[in-house]
């Protein structure tokens, strides 16, 4: 059975930071591309970031650059994503996403990101 559990989400003051976790289960997760998308209500599902299977290649959405870390560790079937200096607009569910061509593509439940004063 294949999971995806995200983690981490939580209430946090602007400027602050938070780790989200995605850890995987079901299926071979070095052979995948793992992404992190975020949705807020009335909006369409938007990419983050995204790390190749090997986390060799990064990927990042023109508004998180240089705020935001993905990575991932293969041994623990795991995917990260490092957010810091957080804004309101920020907030939103983030869900993890793995992908490979040619294979199925699975969606985690999402995680609530708020960013509140």
């Amino acid at each position: 059975q294949v999971q995806l559990v995200e983690s981490g989400g939580g209430l946090v003051q602007p400027g602050g930071s938070l780790r989200l976790s995605c850890a995987a289960s079901g299926f071979t997760f070095s052979r995948y591309g793992m992404s992190w998308y975020r949705q807020t209500p009335g909006k369409e599902r938007e990419l983050v970031a995204a790390i190749s299977s090997t986390g060799g290649t990064t990927n990042y959405a023109d508004s998180v650059k240089g705020r935001f870390t993905i990575s991932r560790d293969n041994a623990k079937n795991t995917v990260y994503l490092q957010m810091n200096s957080l804004n309101s607009e920020d907030t939103a569910v983030y869900y993890c996403y793995a992908r490979r061509p040619g294979y199925d593509y699975y969606w985690g439940q999402g995680t609530q990101v708020t960013v509140s004063s």
